[in-house]
């Protein structure tokens, strides 16, 4: 049986007054990729947010490789192995691809590891070899994503979660980052991806938590869901 890597329980989070989130609960297995879909506004990215420790839960559980780390600071959350590719790829501009990428490493203290991991990365996206030297905020929005995701690659993490992976991008793209996420699962590297669209979420993940209004309100296998009427109608437009 699936060893859970990643388990949350009666999770709670918000902005202040405002809830956001509401007992939610949810596991991921090691090795695999699960995703959580769910309407614009249903509580996905805050999500994310609460378990990479940059917003502080109001109640409930997180627990990662066996330990609590619900409350734990961002950079405790990266060290213990969670990385975390935001909305909206966050790269920092006036830095070079190669400097974007090796941000993702700072907390390493390995560095003949890091190379091998840049050389994974260049590998695994050519384009960024060929932009290396360049201003990462000038690229497509395409190759940022690859950037932004490579960044994650570089910490080495256990979980790397992503945020709506094919926004604003044009399908060629979006079908080609699916692609890599899969090549990028092969290496054991468990990925939890948040996506609105459903049907590239369901391409790659093997199992899905549905949410809204801040709560989980399916869950299972993604060739199960994707046969259900309601999520069918309500997401995919059929």
């Amino acid at each position: 049986m699936a060893k859970p890597i990643l388990e949350i329980d009666g999770l709670q989070a918000g902005y202040g007054d405002v809830q956001v989130l509401w007992d939610i609960g949810l596991s991921v297995n090691e090795g695999e990729i699960a995703c959580v879909v769910g309407s614009n506004g249903a509580g996905k990215t805050t999500l994310l947010r609460t378990i990479s420790g940059l917003i502080e839960p109001k109640a409930g559980s997180i627990v990662f490789d066996g330990e609590e780390i619900a409350g734990a600071r961002p950079d405790e959350v990266l060290t213990r192995g969670i990385a975390h590719v935001p909305e909206g790829r966050r790269l920092f501009k006036g830095l070079t691809v190669e400097d974007n990428l090796l941000l993702g490493a700072y907390l390493r203290r390995d560095k003949s590891a890091v190379r091998d991991d840049m050389d994974f990365v260049l590998d695994l996206f050519p384009i960024l070899k060929e932009r290396r030297l360049q201003d990462a905020t000038t690229m497509s929005g395409g190759e940022q994503q690859m950037c932004a995701i490579g960044r994650g690659i570089m910490s080495r993490p256990r979980l790397l979660v992503i945020d709506e992976l094919s926004l604003g991008l044009a399908p060629r793209l979006v079908e080609r980052l699916s692609e890599a996420l899969i090549e990028i699962n092969g290496t054991g590297l468990t990925i939890l991806l948040v996506e609105q669209d459903v049907m590239t979420a369901f391409d790659v993940a093997s199992r899905a938590f549905v949410i809204e209004t801040g709560r989980v309100s399916m869950s299972g296998e993604t060739s199960v869901l994707g046969e259900d009427p309601r999520v069918r109608e309500a997401y995919m437009g059929i």
